[in-house]
């Protein structure tokens, strides 16, 4: 699954940050995705998002499998970018590449945001998860510590939920440099998920104790 998963992965990050990001952080000021049915969105204007393997806006859908970012930016009317001077990581992505999206793997990816979102809500229901398009994860921050679902990259090639803290403490819960992370296919729906994100923050409250 990783590799095939993860092609799909670099492709509706392209289009996150250069069709979603890059024209609301231009249009609205800000970058801040959201988890939305099948996939993400905006969040403030201009109002696009993906559902699956679609990119949706007022005017109708466009499949984002062989388009690229420049010719899905004309459909919907913005200009095509990065949010510019925002940050330096993210996917480098190239206006013109060609876009290789599995529809299958794009509702499976769409499905682990979801899930992450909705951990995320019964586990802090006073923070609001935020995808964010340079890493493509969606997340939250309580404490110093952040708790999200990642799509897949370097660490773990699939989407995986996280617990990311420094120092990272001892003990088999710990598996990554960053912290703690299990792949979504272990954790099967948002309840598993929420609690591996309590079971973060109870043995982070312990060893701090």
């Amino acid at each position: 699954m990783g590799t095939e998963i993860m092609t799909t992965v670099r492709s509706l990050h392209v289009v996150a940050e250069l069709v979603l990001a890059g024209p609301q952080w231009r249009q609205s000021g800000s970058i801040e995705l959201a988890s939305r049915a099948g996939g993400f969105g905006t969040t403030r204007p201009p109002d696009l998002h993906v559902d699956g393997a679609e990119l949706v806006g007022s005017a109708g859908r466009w499949p984002l499998d062989g388009s690229s970012a420049r010719v899905l930016a004309e459909a919907v009317g913005v200009e095509v970018g990065e949010p510019a001077g925002v940050y330096h990581d993210g996917s480098h992505g190239d206006p013109d590449e060609r876009l290789d999206v599995d529809a299958g793997q794009a509702r499976w990816l769409g499905e682990c945001w979801a899930r992450g979102d909705a951990a995320l809500r019964a586990f802090a229901p006073h923070e609001r998860p935020v995808l964010w398009p340079e890493h493509f994860d969606v997340g939250i921050t309580l404490g110093g510590v952040s708790y999200g679902v990642s799509p897949g990259d370097a660490h773990l090639r699939e989407p995986y939920a996280y617990v990311s803290t420094s120092p990272v403490p001892s003990g088999p819960f710990w598996n990554v440099a960053f912290g703690a992370a299990r792949p979504m296919t272990q954790l099967g729906d948002a309840v598993a998920v929420r609690a591996f994100f309590a079971e973060g923050a109870r043995r982070l409250a312990g060893d701090a104790g």
